[in-house]
């Protein structure tokens, strides 16, 4: 429903431009004594260098989504190009309205941005870090490494890639707290993507005080029997309970199985079955103490 909320209102922008094109060109069309109506001059000509390029710009879009979408119907693509695409049209429509206000109000954009060199430098190093990040989400968007649904993890965040933008990549995590990475992040640190190469197997740890810590193969042959018959783990898989790192006052553990779907959400709810059962047996042997 969205989706199609958003073709009507992109096709109206569309309609709009084309009606607003039409009309500045008759009513220049229509001045006869420019001298008198000088006011009305720049304002229509700025107006039409930004809805002239805008529709050029509406049309190539539209027409190159079309024919990767054609070339790509029959399967699955997990890129970005038309988000890429999208955002590019978008910083193009804003640098033709920054044009098109100037010669509104009769500057020449050539003649201002020459003489505004020296201030252009000097802003430019001071948004250095916004136009780094910018071109690096460029290279996100079109890339086919990423893509929004993905999970993934950078540095210690990890979640679901809810939106990619020129200045920061979204992800919603475990808690459901949006999380804001700079896209520069996914390039200077160590990036994993969960769900490009998505595989069966998946690993279960879990951590647990040196008071509580029982004997491996106790603990093993329990969770063994709990997982044995369970119905979304695939049968042929062996089950072995390993100690991952023993700190002064814990024990963590680690458990790889193979279920029957590389879902995600499936094992996570396998691995909430086996805390939850760990964590009763554990209460279970404390109070039997």
């Amino acid at each position: 429903m969205d989706q199609k909320g958003s073709k009507i209102r992109q096709l109206l922008t569309f309609v709009v431009k084309i009606v607003l094109v039409i009309t500045s060109f008759i009513i220049l069309g229509s001045i006869d004594n420019i001298g008198e109506k000088k006011y009305l001059l720049h304002p229509i000509v700025g107006l039409n260098y930004f809805l002239v390029p805008s529709i050029v710009f509406s049309i190539t879009r539209l027409t190159i989504i079309s024919f990767y979408n054609a070339r790509h119907a029959n399967r699955t693509v997990r890129g970005n190009f038309v988000l890429g695409i999208n955002r590019l049209t978008a910083v193009l429509n804003f640098i033709f309205v920054v044009i098109a206000i100037m010669i509104a109000f009769g500057i020449k954009p050539i003649e201002f941005l020459t003489s505004l060199t020296i201030v252009a430098m000097a802003i430019a190093v001071i948004l250095r870090d916004y136009i780094t990040n910018m071109i690096s989400g460029l290279f996100i968007m079109f890339s086919e490494q990423l893509s929004v649904g993905d999970r993934i993890k950078v540095g210690d965040h990890k979640g679901r890639i809810v939106d990619i933008t020129f200045a920061h990549i979204e992800l919603q995590n475990e808690e459901d707290d949006i999380v804001m990475i700079p896209n520069n992040l996914v390039f200077t640190n160590s990036m994993v993507n969960l769900s490009a190469h998505r595989s069966n197997l998946f690993t279960v740890r879990f951590e647990l005080p040196i008071a509580m810590a029982t004997n491996l193969l106790d603990l093993e042959n329990e969770i063994r029997s709990l997982l044995i018959n369970h119905p979304n783990l695939d049968p042929n898989s062996s089950i072995d309970l390993n100690i991952n790192e023993v700190g002064k006052d814990y024990v963590r553990y680690k458990i790889e199985l193979h279920a029957t779907s590389s879902s995600n959400y499936l094992h996570k709810q396998i691995e909430n079955e086996i805390l939850k059962q760990i964590l009763l047996m554990e209460t279970l042997r404390t109070k039997a103490s």
